[in-house]
């Protein structure tokens, strides 16, 4: 039998296909939607730890030396929280990539001369989309900083979770700064959330309707969730 004989262009058939794939607008919503579910279920995490300062310093700190140590010996000191870390870091970027290069093709797809706006269609939140994505990316940078490694703050104690929070809220500009930005994050998860079904494919009449009941139920208990802390330390209410 004679040998096989290979064409350069059936060789580069798959590399041409998943070239494709990549530059397609499904590929980048189902990027941005899948990372958003990784966010997603952060975001509702970390609001529930946080909200053990509630039960006291020693409730939430207790819990922030167990995410420290869990999985150990398999893992070393931290070892968990830094894998949960990197991860988060990996579907953050996915997540503004997408964004970005969805934003850009949208763009070049669009006539020079287009000017046609539908606010009936556009809600405030779809809107603002981008802008605040970017507001919670740099809130992010700060938070970071300020209650996790301590740089941005004045009398950081590392371990000591709840004096941490009480020291940075009793400042009512840092308070505020806490506040609007949880809820541009509200309005981000809003749209988010109601438009991530639609680019996963999930668009069955049964849950269709539910889509907007669900993004705003969930956008309306995350905002609260996290504002509720700086706003009973500011005022007094947490002490």
């Amino acid at each position: 039998m004679g040998a096989r004989i290979t064409s350069p262009s059936m060789e580069s058939a798959p590399m041409n296909r998943a070239a494709a794939l990549y530059r397609s607008a499904i590929f980048k919503k189902a990027i941005m939607a899948i990372t958003g579910m990784v966010l997603f279920g952060f975001v509702l995490s970390h609001m529930t730890g946080n909200l053990k300062i509630f039960q006291g310093a020693e409730k939430i700190n207790h819990y922030s030396e167990f995410l420290r140590e869990f999985g150990q010996p398999v893992l070393p000191y931290k070892g968990f929280l830094w894998i949960m870390r990197l991860g988060l870091i990996g579907a953050a970027v996915l997540h503004i990539w997408s964004a970005i290069a969805l934003t850009l093709d949208n763009r070049r797809a669009r006539p020079k001369n287009y000017e046609l706006r539908r606010p009936v269609q556009m809600d405030y939140a779809s809107r603002t989309m981008r802008y605040s994505g970017f507001i919670v990316a740099g809130y992010i940078v700060y938070h970071l900083l300020h209650l996790t490694s301590g740089q941005a703050h004045p009398d950081f104690v590392h371990g000591d979770v709840y004096s941490n929070l009480i020291i940075a809220f009793q400042n009512p500009l840092v308070a505020a700064i806490y506040v609007v930005v949880n809820i541009l994050l509200s309005f981000h998860l809003y749209h988010g959330l109601w438009s991530m079904f639609q680019s996963l494919g999930i668009d069955h009449p049964a849950v269709k309707g539910l889509r907007r009941p669900f993004a705003a139920t969930f956008a309306v208990v995350i905002c609260l969730g996290f504002i509720a802390i700086p706003i009973s330390i500011v005022t007094g209410l947490i002490q």
